[in-house]
């Protein structure tokens, strides 16, 4: 019978071979199954597998319930916000865990990371605008946690909308993996509440180098993932760390790691630092492109927040609310605005000290 790795038992005989992409099988005929060939079928993202009727017991074999499909249509916006947020609380839960046992000297296990994020990878598609909001989610105390997985999303849907149609996830894994390094740092500088000094903001740029020496000889990652987990902090002109690299030597994974990580830390509450209105930091980014980011994938992110928040309603700078109603591509994140108390249609790329501080509203 064919069935999804999700609902193999331990004792389960295969059939056929799993075919990867190479002419060798992921896994050969008459494998017995056991968790960790369930975990190896999950990671390649293997969709069905033909095994026996009976276990390897000789007793029958009953197929795991995949569990009841929701139906995304029949879905108010309401609720979809709803149940993503309390998957995206749920995964940022138990990746505090697994970041609490790397304090402790424990290994990376990419095989539990994948299991814990796929679920919420897949959500992301039908979740657009939230995930420019993740920062709503996080508070100053448990902002770390909230970042390593906002990266994670924003890193793999960017990915996507970029053109990588294999390696997403392996790019969202290693935005969630980027700053795994800082579990092997003096744990006062991350609960610090002020700005740091000069020496601990040194001990923090060697977190990229950590992070890259926890996944080298891990298993589940290409090679050029690992390097991406080291470079996400370089910079184009050679100014970012841990090796000070210039354009031309920084992975292109590297530069969508760096845009979706400034992105969420400079919209997020912090102990020393203010969150921004996620249309002002965009702008602030779109001045460095060229010089600190990938100029392309940049645009790529600032139009598509646009795109979805266009009919959104929105607080300016000023105190006023209005609702977005068209953008340009030369001026993504200045679109044309309607004030909703006087009907006033407004051209935000004439207007240089009128900015979005906020969505109100998501459009329906």
């Amino acid at each position: 019978m064919q069935v999804h790795p999700n609902q193999l038992v331990p004792g389960c005989i295969l059939l056929k071979p799993v075919q990867g992409k190479s002419t060798h099988p992921i896994m050969p005929n008459h494998t017995i199954i056991e968790e960790k060939h369930i975990e190896v079928l999950l990671h390649f993202g293997i969709e069905k597998i033909e095994v026996s009727e009976h276990l390897a017991s000789g007793t029958p074999f009953q197929p795991k319930e995949m569990g009841k499909k929701v139906d995304k249509e029949t879905l108010t916006s309401q609720e979809m916000t709803e149940n993503f947020e309390t998957m995206y609380t749920h995964v940022v839960a138990e990746f505090k865990k697994i970041f609490l046992k790397w304090q402790s000297g424990a290994q990376v296990n990419i095989f539990e990371l994948r299991k814990l994020m796929e679920p919420i990878y897949k959500s992301t598609d039908t979740m657009q605008l939230d995930l420019f909001l993740l920062h709503k989610y996080a508070s100053k105390e448990d902002y770390f946690y909230h970042h390593c997985i906002a990266v994670s999303l924003i890193s793999a849907y960017l990915a996507k909308k970029i053109g990588y149609t294999k390696e997403w996830i392996q790019i969202g894994l290693a935005g969630l993996l980027a700053d795994s390094g800082m579990s092997k740092l003096d744990q006062s500088i991350m609960q610090k509440e002020n700005s740091l000094s000069i020496r601990e903001y040194d001990e923090i740029k060697k977190h990229p180098t950590y992070s890259y020496r926890m996944v080298e000889h891990t298993s589940g990652l290409t090679k050029e993932v690992k390097l991406s987990i080291l470079q996400h902090h370089e910079r184009l002109d050679g100014s970012g760390y841990p090796l000070g690299v210039k354009e031309d030597k920084i992975h292109p994974f590297a530069k969508i790691i760096a845009i979706s990580d400034t992105y969420h830390a400079m919209t997020s509450e912090r102990y020393y630092r203010e969150k921004q209105s996620p249309f002002k930091v965009i702008e602030q980014m779109l001045i460095l492109a060229y010089t600190k980011f990938d100029y392309v994938y940049l645009q790529t992110f600032a139009q598509t927040l646009l795109n979805y928040a266009i009919g959104t309603k929105v607080l300016l700078s000023n105190g006023q609310e209005a609702v977005i109603v068209y953008a340009k591509t030369e001026t993504p994140i200045r679109p044309i605005i309607r004030i909703i108390e006087t009907d006033e249609i407004i051209a935000l790329k004439d207007k240089p000290t009128l900015f979005i501080e906020n969505i109100i509203e998501s459009k329906k």
